[in-house]
């Protein structure tokens, strides 16, 4: 009786004006190859953020962590252009 555990990216999605990037992980749990439980998780990131020390810097978000695809995918759509857009709206929403 052997029990398997595999993540698989199921969806990956660039969403809106500031190309926030959505992701659908599938976890499957098989028992001697059947499958016995499916989990979906989500999970979405923005370009970047305002630095916490109230001068409105920009903080790019970190990606090391994910595939190199979702990596290439932020590199091509996260422009200078899009990420100073996310932080004039950023810096508009706070007053």
């Amino acid at each position: 009786m052997a029990i398997t555990k595999e993540t698989t990216t199921a969806q990956i999605e660039v969403v809106g004006q500031y190309k926030h990037i959505q992701i659908a992980d599938d976890t499957v749990i098989k028992e001697d190859g059947v499958e016995i439980s499916r989990a979906r998780h989500r999970k979405t990131y923005n370009c970047g953020s305002l630095s916490t020390d109230g001068n409105d810097d920009f903080v790019e978000t970190d990606i090391s962590g994910e595939s190199s695809e979702i990596q290439s995918i932020a590199n091509t759509v996260w422009t200078q252009e899009v990420k100073d857009a996310w932080k004039a709206k950023m810096i508009a929403d706070k007053i």
